[in-house]
Parts: C-alpha cells; structure tokens; sequence
C-alpha cells in the first residue's frame, strides 16, 4: 500500500479520498487554486500545494504542475477523483512515466474510452449492443448536418470525450441542428479541450442504467450492481439511487454481464462505470464507459456496503480485487442527491458567494453527507456549484424515500440560493415514488417541480408567528441583562394607551413583498393577511419547533428566525422570507431597465454575437457568457437598435454588471 497519495482535485471528492486515505494510515497531498485556498479539502490534508489561478486551465488542469508537487511531496500515487483531468489519457500516462502510480485505469484504456465514437465502435465490435448514429472523424458541419438529416430526427449531438452532461444537445428538426452543433462543440472546447462530437439516434422516454465495475492488473473484473439515474434535467443528474425498480433480475443480470464484458474488452483496471439507455420495452445500448470514480458512487457504497475509494487505492497498489462477483451482496436501498447553489424558478441559474447559513442533518446511518464545504465557505464562479451530496439508506425503498424527505426537510442554505426546495418537491412527486420516471420526465413537466405561483397561506402565517415570538423573546432577554429587568418596555406586545395595540410586519420573499398586521401577544394573535383575519393561539417556539393554533386546527412546524431570516417547514414544504422596514420611502430612479442587458452572474464572456448600431428582436442573444462549468445566453429584452456593447470575449464579468444596452 502507498504510504503518501496526491488528490489533484478539489471539493467533496478531495475530502473524500483524503477521509479514505486517513483511515488507512495514508498521508495525504492537496492541490489548490488560488480560488481554493482557504478550502476545506486544504485544511483536510496533510499538506497542500498552490498550482495556480482560479480557472481550471490555470490550476487543475495543469497536469505538469500537479505532477511536480508530487514529485517535491514524495507522493508515490496521484488519486485524480473524477472531472479536471480524471479521463486525460496524456496525464495518466505522464504519471506514470514520472515513476508515480495513477489510481484509475491505463491511458490506453482510457483511450479507447475517451472517444464515446471509438467506444461505440469498440464495444460493437464486442458484442455489446449500441445505438445507431454517427462516430466518424469528419467533424465538417456540412457533414455532419448530412448525416443528421439521414439519420432522422431526433437526434442527439454529444461531445465525444468527457461526461457530466456537457455538450450534449438534443435535436428535432433540421434547422435546429447548425446552431446546436455549435454550442455544443464550443461548450465541449471550454470544458474538455477537444470538440469533437458523435450523432446518435435519441430514444423516446429512456431510463438510465449505470453498472458499476472495477478491474485489476491480474485479468479480473467485475460488477457492483446497478445505479438508476433516469431523474435529470438537461443531462444533468439529480437523483441516483440503487437498485433499480425497473430492472429485472434477469435484466439485472444480463445487464451487469455486458457491462463485465465490457471491461474485459479494454483491459479495464480500477473503478468505472458502464452506462446504458434502455428503453421502455428492456432494451438497454451501451452509452459510454467513465474511466473514473463517479459522483454517485456513495449510493453502491450503502447497498454493498463497500468503501470504493479504499478498493481503488488497493488495486492501485497492485492488490488483486477484493471479492469474487459472487462475494458482493447488496442490502436495503439507497438514494442521493445533490445540494446546489442554484435558483430553480430562475431556470436553474448557477448561484456564488459566502454561505452564511449551512445547516445540514447530522450523519448517522440512514444519513450520510459528502460535502466539501463548510458554513462561512465561498461557492465561486470557476467550479462546479455543488454544496454537499445528502445520500440516505434504508431497508427498502419506502422507507427510504421518507429518510431522504426528512434529511432534506433538515437541511437550510443562506447566501446564495439553494435547489433544496425543488428537491423536495422532486422525492414527492408520483413520477419518482412510484419508479416510472424517464431521462426527459423533469425537461417535459419541470413546472410540476418548481415552487407554487402562490405562498401557502399557512406557512406565511406561521412564518409571522415565528417573527412576533422572536421578537418577544428579544425583548425580554434585552431587559433582562439591562438595568431594569421589570422594564416595561421587556413586553413586546405593541400596546398603546385605551385600546390593544397592533404591529405591522413586512417580508420580502424573492422579488415579493408581503406585509400584515398582527394584534395580540405572548402566542396569541389576530393576523391580519390581504384583508382576511386569522387568529393564532397557543402558539410556542421551543428548540426550533413551533406548534400553534391556527384559526383552529393544531399545526407544528420546524421553524427559525435568524437575524432578519425566518424559516418554517411543514414537513412538506418550506418558506424562508426576509423581514424589512415596515415603513420605506417610495420612488427611486424612475429609469426602465429594458434598455439594459446584465450579466446575472459573474461570469466569463465567450461570445459577443451582435455589435453597436446591430438591429435587434425581442429574444435574440446578444452575448453568451460561461459561469460554473456552463453557458448563458443573454438576449434583447425587446426590438430595438444596440447602443453599446461594454464586454468583448475573454472578459471577466460581475453580477449585475451592464454588458449591453439599446438605443431608447
């Protein structure tokens, strides 16, 4: 076994290998970027070495430099976790040249699978079944606009070498192919450096079927079961969990021995994952094979009961695989998610900034949290906007469902946004608790799992509860450390002289205002809310939980006032609403904004498509700017002329910044 590794990553995967690495008495090397240096996978490590600059082009995806750290820091293996340089062939092999071992397969193998066209070809050649489509070398757009059109729509463009979703499009009709072809090779340039695609043909309403497999250097392999991955949005996974429902064993088998095969075929060492589509009726095609460890390995963790990291490490080192396929058992069911900073109802745009609040559910074992980041820690612009993996395991698939609704019913994020809320709404839905949803289910019905056009009066009710209690506890704590702990003042009830006094509360909830007036004290109120009346009784807030009457029914809620933040959670869905000034000044600038165009996020530009003095219609995209691995179109708010464009490709934008404006 290695005595030194080097993680040439970041985040919750470079705190995974380094927790791994400690419990087995392996010392342990971190790389950072300058946007990284006060990160937790930092302070994990025995040591770390700055590489560089906050893009990945400038840090960690500077193989010559990652390698001269573990050269200096006497690493005898370089464990690369998964994205950066994870599937780059040329870095495996420089690792090794260097003298140091690569914890992951060979770059031969890797280079058989980092093309998905010469995968295909491949694992057709093996037998294994693949879908129709295009994996030629001509990468000219006529071409490939002619092998499209007699392929038949639709179709799907994918970039050849790299995953996660990116440079992927789906295309229905010939006129959408050209400018998909483009986007979808320039989003591959940015984030694998190599644009080439294939063209295959798209099936209608498939599930997605993972088989976990690992290899070793004496001829081995096998399988840990499978992965379903069927909940996504764009491409992007959002919910994993295994087993299956929709296989079979005999699926289940079939499946689990193509995937061996497929390991077999290109001499497969280490971890890897052999991804299927099948479709409604069982038939499953290879997709591609991921030569690494993926983000949703803690799911085949909790079933198997296996540390996958400690078994990479082993047969790194050269050991045989640790069990025969008849040796793995699979126990009970598991299911993740992932936390992100993103704004669902704004069409999931990437969210940045200091995490003031992180509340998570303490890990136990139907609880577990993968995460590289802490509260106080800043999400940036340069990397993946991932806040935590929340992974749950149960007996059975029920149950946990219900662990997964109350770890997330746990959990609260503040500072930038959260997709908590959707996910909530997504582990409730009858698509994913009763097993029927497919690979384009979240795209075709995202409505159903976004938040509600209208707050539940309930929540904002016991929101206002929250806030008055608070408030009333402040002001009793306030007199009693003062000087005169018999203040009136200590009863916060607004009362005026002759008659019943009433407060009046304001919150904002996005871009909403919310005002009522409440009368009463001490949980007993009147709440006045778009002229109804409602009444509150009995109301008590002990140890973040409030229980109430409200206008007669006994409800109970996890509720929190933090600050100006008050949060309550019905145990199905929550509200979180800022309070403000009661009273503000009108007015303002008096100045519309449908001149301007913002950035609504710091970002990279990569494209200015239109110049000053160009003619502009309603929706067409003026810039495109890259933030968090992705690309945002900004377009014309309305008809009009361009008066000015401020950005040109390279720059580096912030939030809000004005990149654009039209001629009033």
């Amino acid at each position: 076994m290695f005595h030194t590794i080097l993680i040439a990553n970041r985040g919750e995967i470079a705190c995974r290998v380094i927790r791994t690495a400690r419990k087995l008495g392996i010392r342990t090397v971190a790389v950072f970027s300058d946007a990284d240096a006060d990160a937790q996978h930092v302070r994990l490590a025995d040591e770390a070495h700055h590489i560089g600059g906050a893009r990945p082009q400038d840090s960690y995806l500077r193989g010559e430099a990652i390698i001269e750290v573990a050269k200096k820091s006497g690493a005898q293996a370089i464990h690369p976790g998964y994205g950066f340089l994870s599937e780059n062939a040329d870095f495996a092999d420089a690792v090794l040249a260097a003298g140091i071992a690569f914890i992951g397969p060979s770059g031969a193998s890797m280079r058989k699978m980092g093309s998905k066209a010469g995968a295909k070809d491949l694992m057709a050649a093996a037998g294994v079944p693949v879908v129709p489509g295009y994996t030629g070398e001509d990468q000219s757009p006529d071409l490939l606009q002619r092998e499209a059109d007699a392929m038949g729509y639709p179709l799907m463009i994918k970039a050849a070498h790299g995953g996660g979703g990116k440079g992927m499009r789906i295309v229905r009709t010939h006129d959408e192919f050209l400018p998909n072809l483009e986007s979808c090779q320039r989003e591959a340039r940015n984030a694998f450096g190599r644009d080439r695609v294939l063209l295959e043909r798209y099936i209608e309403h498939p599930r997605h079927i993972e088989i976990q497999v690992f290899g070793d250097s004496h001829g081995g392999a096998l399988h840990l079961n499978e992965r379903e991955c069927s909940a996504q949005r764009r491409y992007q996974k959002v919910l994993e969990e295994s087993p299956s429902v929709f296989l079979t064993p005999e699926l289940r088998a079939k499946m689990g021995a193509a995937a061996v095969q497929a390991a077999h075929a290109i001499d497969y060492a280490n971890a890897g994952t052999v991804e299927f589509i099948v479709g409604a009726d069982g038939g499953f095609y290879f997709m591609e094979i991921n030569t690494r460890l993926q983000v949703e390995h803690p799911v085949t963790e909790e079933v198997t009961g296996l540390d996958l990291v400690e078994w990479q490490l082993r047969i790194a080192a050269g050991e045989k695989l640790p069990l025969t396929q008849e040796q793995i058992e699979q126990q009970g069911h598991a299911i993740e998610v992932r936390l992100y900073a993103e704004d669902p109802d704004a069409g999931f745009l990437p969210g940045s900034g200091t995490l003031q609040t992180l509340r998570l559910p303490m890990p136990s074992r139907n609880v577990r949290i993968d995460s590289g980041v802490v509260e106080g820690d800043t999400v940036t612009i340069f990397y993946d906007p991932m806040i935590a993996k929340l992974i749950v395991w149960d007996e059975d698939r029920p149950r946990a469902l219900a662990r997964m609704r109350e770890a997330l019913a746990a959990c609260e994020i503040a500072g930038p946004k959260s997709n908590i809320a959707f996910l909530e709404r997504l582990v409730r839905h009858p698509a994913v608790v009763g097993g029927s949803i497919d690979t384009g289910y979240l795209d075709r019905h995202l409505d159903e799992f976004l938040s509600p056009a209208q707050t539940d009066r309930v929540l904002l009710l016991a929101a206002a509860t929250t806030r008055l209690l608070a408030q009333e506890a402040d002001a009793r704590t306030a007199a009693a450390i003062g000087s005169d702990p018999g203040s009136p003042w200590a009863i916060a009830d607004g009362w005026r002289l002759g008659y019943g006094g009433s407060r009046r509360l304001a919150f904002a909830e996005g871009g909403t205002r919310i005002e009522l007036v409440a009368r009463g004290h001490s949980g007993d109120y009147v709440i006045e809310l778009d002229g109804a009346s409602h009444t509150v009784s009995g109301a008590r807030l002990d140890d973040e939980a409030l229980s109430a009457r409200i206008d007669g029914d006994m409800r109970r809620f996890r509720a929190l006032s933090d600050g100006d933040d008050v949060l309550v959670h019905d145990g199905r869905q929550r509200l979180r609403l800022h309070a403000e000034a009661v009273y503000r000044r009108e007015g303002g600038d008096g100045g519309s904004s449908e001149h301007r165009i913002r950035a609504p996020m710091p970002g990279r530009v990569v494209v200015v498509q239109k110049q000053p003095g160009d003619a502009v219609s309603a929706g067409d995209v003026v810039l495109v700017i890259e933030a968090m691995k992705m690309e945002l179109a900004l377009k014309a708010p309305r008809d009009g002329v361009l008066a000015e464009v401020r950005a040109q490709a390279g720059d580096f934008v912030e939030g809000d910044a004005v990149l654009a404006t039209l001629e009033q």
